[in-house]
């Protein structure tokens, strides 16, 4: 429960950004998403609560370089 509404909230404040962001901004973000959701996927087939755990994390990480990558990039653009 706590996980849907975790991603419920991301995907509202991605649309409110999305309004805001240039085309390579959102090319970056939404690449990074991409990784992520993959990485999502071998969390889901990890063997060991702590694997699936480490991979989590690691899609978070390239989650949050993806958004400050794409902050930089709006950044730069104004």
């Amino acid at each position: 429960m706590r996980k849907s509404m975790m991603v419920t909230a991301m995907a509202v404040m991605t649309l409110g950004l999305a309004a805001c962001q240039s085309e390579p901004a959102d090319n970056v973000e939404d690449n990074a998403e991409a990784v992520a959701d993959n990485i999502e996927e071998m969390a889901d087939n990890a063997t060991t609560e702590a694997g699936e755990d480490a991979l989590e994390n690691q899609a978070d990480a390239v989650r949050n370089e993806g958004d400050a990558a794409a902050d930089a990039i709006d950044a730069n653009q104004m």
